[in-house]
């Protein structure tokens, strides 16, 4: 499972190191190939394992449902096959960089099934907010 949180730079190519917890992970379960995608203002890594199923899931879905086309036709546009290089980094596009407003200073979050790429400021700046609006009646919930 993808956990924690890793600040990177990347590299004037768009070339950002995959945390080698990350790399561990991919690594156990065969994945060499990474899908990025965009959503909400930040980019979306999936383990290519973790893509196809989410594809199938997708694709068993009612394809006239109008929300439902709407988020495939986002999520799919915007997907883009990567691979990890020898040093264990990922390319991430400029079309993504710019969707996400990726600057030099990244960060990387877990997100169990697969993990996210953020500008720093804007991941910390996110961070705060999401501390204000937790509560523990959420925590609860999911420990039920």
């Amino acid at each position: 499972m993808f956990t924690g949180s890793y600040f990177h730079t990347m590299d004037n190519k768009g070339r950002v190191s995959i945390p080698a917890r990350y790399r561990d992970i991919l690594k156990e379960r065969k994945d060499r190939h990474i899908i990025l995608t965009n959503w909400e203002g930040y980019v979306l890594a999936f383990p290519q394992s973790e893509w196809l199923k989410f594809e199938e899931g997708l694709a068993a879905k009612p394809i006239l449902d109008k929300k439902l086309r709407n988020l495939q036709r986002f999520l799919i546009s915007g997907a883009e096959e990567c691979s990890l290089d020898r040093q264990g980094r990922i390319l991430v596009s400029p079309n993504l960089r710019d969707y996400a407003h990726l600057s030099r200073e990244v960060c990387l979050v877990g997100a169990i099934r697969c993990f996210e790429i953020w500008d720093r400021n804007t991941f910390e700046s996110h961070r705060k907010q999401l501390e204000e609006t937790i509560d523990e009646g959420m925590l609860h919930e999911l420990m039920i």
